[in-house]
């Protein structure tokens, strides 16, 4: 099932490569300088394990940055469109890695599996 779902994201990483010059006139680097925006949510993490998690799980939710992209293109905000495109790739790139959306106890612990080297600290 694993394999399932990082190929589905995989899928989903190229579609918003491939769809983004198609829906919006925005440059290409305005895609390629904000992908790793949503990485700035580990700032979250110098407070502690429960703030990062939610400022990092808010930042990857595919499902808010659809609808943000949605938003954009039913008011022809191009700019947020593009931002929403740009953040479902990231998410679904992470996602192909085993990132997944955070649990409050620690960054390794994800909707995905258990990430790094210590997986025995969480049994």
């Amino acid at each position: 099932m694993k394999y399932v779902l990082k190929s589905e994201q995989l899928v989903l990483f190229f579609f918003t490569v491939i769809f983004f010059p198609f829906a919006t006139n925005l440059p290409w680097y305005f895609y390629a300088g904000l992908f790793f925006a949503p990485d700035l949510a580990f700032i979250g993490y110098a407070v502690n394990s429960k703030v990062g998690a939610i400022f990092y799980n808010v930042l990857h939710h595919q499902g808010i940055w659809m609808i943000v992209a949605l938003i954009g293109f039913s008011t022809g905000t191009e700019w947020l469109l593009g931002l929403g495109i740009t953040f479902v790739g990231h998410s679904a790139f992470d996602r192909i890695f085993g990132y997944g959306l955070k649990y409050f106890d620690s960054f390794h612990n994800t909707h995905l599996g258990i990430i790094g080297n210590n997986k025995n600290d969480f049994r």
